[in-house]
């Protein structure tokens, strides 16, 4: 996905001068327009959560945590069945 973006100029890729790090940047002309919609998803959940309750909400935080664990497990399935050479 990174190469993808990088050949789209959306993604800058620089090395860090004092250790060659690959350091990965949103290029200037579409960080506004990421930062703005990022911001959208991160105001519809501030909504969202904010019409539960303790209890309620605490159920959703355990639910992206199962989600991100099950992704995790399943790209490292994923890795374990296409291995890179």
């Amino acid at each position: 996905m990174v190469s993808e973006l990088s050949r789209l100029d959306v993604l800058q890729r620089t090395a860090d001068s004092a250790d060659r790090r690959r350091i990965i940047a949103i290029a200037p002309a579409y960080a506004a327009p990421i930062g703005e919609w990022l911001s959208g998803s991160a105001s519809a959940w501030e909504c969202v959560m904010r019409g539960l309750g303790p209890a309620e909400r605490a159920t959703v935080i355990t639910a992206l945590h199962a989600y991100e664990a099950a992704l995790e497990q399943a790209g490292d399935q994923h890795r374990n069945a296409h291995p890179r050479y």
